[in-house]
């Protein structure tokens, strides 16, 4: 038997996202959570050939601008984890600079919101 028949097509699928990462841990929620968005550096003359076609396609597809890791994700078809490791990996290098997501703003109290109204009314009926 060979080792494919043994473990089955399953192994292979458990394998690949290995290989791909380089054995890589996933990097901490606060520095690359689902939403931390991405782009790459300016300077595309710098990249290196030694890549692997993962790295190169997520350079590729953040040289257009700021996306969100889950959009990065969803547009390669990666496993979450997968594109988690190689964007930390990216912009540890330097090719990619991240960006938390922009605050929530904070919610207006509603009494000051009434008095506003209140104003609004008095003055135009």
């Amino acid at each position: 038997m060979t080792g494919f028949d043994e473990f089955g097509p399953a192994a292979a699928d458990l394998v690949r996202p290995y290989v791909i990462t380089k054995g890589r841990g996933l990097p901490d929620e606060a520095q690359l959570s689902l939403i931390t968005l991405v782009t790459a550096t300016g300077d595309e003359q710098q990249r290196p050939t030694q890549l692997s076609p993962e790295e190169q396609n997520l350079l590729d597809l953040c040289t257009a601008g700021f996306l969100s890791v889950a959009e990065i994700a969803g547009h390669t078809r990666l496993p979450m984890g997968v594109v988690r490791i190689l964007l930390s990996a990216l912009t540890e290098r330097g090719y990619l600079i991240t960006r938390p997501p922009v605050q929530r703003a904070p919610l207006t109290d509603r009494h000051l919101l009434e008095e506003v109204l209140d104003g609004l009314r008095a003055k135009f009926g």
